[in-house]
């Protein structure tokens, strides 16, 4: 047959079932009125037609719409695509399909992104923006339900669920200076995320005398020189602390072409623990955020919203957990003596 037009109808599929179309209706839709072997004969009528039903016309009649849509900065980041599939679970239960978008760290992506979303005319949004002005980038229009997570936007009209990021990194920070490090390099991708920023305020207000630096070092897969440089020389923190699984990755990647050992030569810790972590040796001291509980409690806000609950912008915070492990071992004063006169050495 010639492509390009439009796909069977439904009163093509009872002509071949030799039945009305409102029976074929019953059977696509389930209802246990239809006898078995007509409802046989309706399905392999659909099999051999190739028909699949288009159901935006009866969701627009309705205005029940069954879809709902998720936007998330990098489909590739582990952390997002466990949140998106817990979601496709949720929604799956609960009648709901879900259209799910990538804007690739890119906040002009982003803005086409909402706006193309829109057009499917969802029954509701859940996001994770880029960074804190997802407000700004809204398309126009009736307002819609919609969920932020993970990254805290500037605007505070939005029904919010995150973690508790500045605990956690505070509770890293202090594991650090009971083990006797005295000076630390925190790595992140950029302070423009709020998320990034919570976690690096976090250990700052927890280092006591511990020396922390910042080091922003973008997206890229890889790790730039400014950290390479930072870890050569005399100038080598004695602890690397890195805010979000990129900089983690990347981190571990960099210290292993450099010859460097985590926990070895350096303290080693992570946000966002991966399996990965668990299986390298030393392990790696880790942030484990509640992927799956931030999804479902998500989930459930907009499923509220999307039921007509009107009330006031609500904010969820979820605890993360943190796991010490031997890439932050105990830093003797012996090991100390020695990186001294090796550096002085060289």
């Amino acid at each position: 047959m010639g492509g390009g037009g439009a796909g069977p109808s439904i009163r093509l599929v009872a002509e071949r079932a030799g039945v009305s179309a409102g029976t074929v209706s019953n059977v696509l839709n389930g209802k246990a009125s239809v006898a078995p072997a007509i409802s046989a004969r309706v399905r392999v009528a659909v099999e051999q037609l190739g028909y699949f039903r288009d159901n935006r016309a009866s969701r627009l009649r309705s205005g029940d719409s069954r879809l709902a849509g998720v936007i998330v900065p990098d489909l590739t980041n582990p952390m997002f695509a466990a949140f998106v599939s817990t979601l496709e679970q949720l929604g799956r239960r609960d009648g709901y399909d879900l259209v799910v978008v990538s804007a690739r760290n890119d906040p002009a992506e982003e803005v086409e992104r909402l706006r193309r979303i829109r057009e499917w005319r969802p029954a509701g949004l859940i996001v994770i923006p880029c960074d804190g002005a997802l407000a700004e980038r809204l398309p126009g229009g009736p307002p819609m339900p919609l969920v932020v997570a993970d990254r805290i936007p500037d605007a505070p009209r939005f029904d919010l669920v995150a973690v508790d990021n500045a605990e956690a990194a505070a509770a890293v920070v202090r594991h650090l200076g009971v083990q006797g490090c005295e000076d630390c390099l925190v790595v992140g991708t950029s302070l423009a995320i709020s998320n990034v920023r919570e976690r690096w305020e976090g250990a700052r207000s927890a280092a006591g005398n511990l020396r922390l630096d910042f080091l922003a070092v973008g997206f890229d897969d890889h790790a730039p020189p400014a950290l390479e440089e930072r870890l050569r020389g005399a100038g080598r923190p004695q602890a690397l602390f890195c805010l979000d699984h990129e900089t983690t990755l990347a981190a571990y990647r960099l210290l292993g072409e450099m010859g460097l050992g985590a926990g070895a030569d350096v303290a080693f810790a992570g946000f966002d623990e991966m399996e990965w972590m668990r299986l390298v040796a030393p392990a790696v001291t880790t942030v484990r955020q509640p992927v799956e509980a931030m999804a479902a409690c998500s989930w459930s806000m907009l499923r509220r919203r999307m039921g007509g609950d009107a009330g006031p912008p609500q904010a969820r915070r979820l605890r993360c957990a943190v796991t010490f492990r031997g890439s932050t071992p105990r830093q003797t004063a012996s090991r100390s003596r020695e990186a001294d006169r090796t550096t002085q050495g060289g």
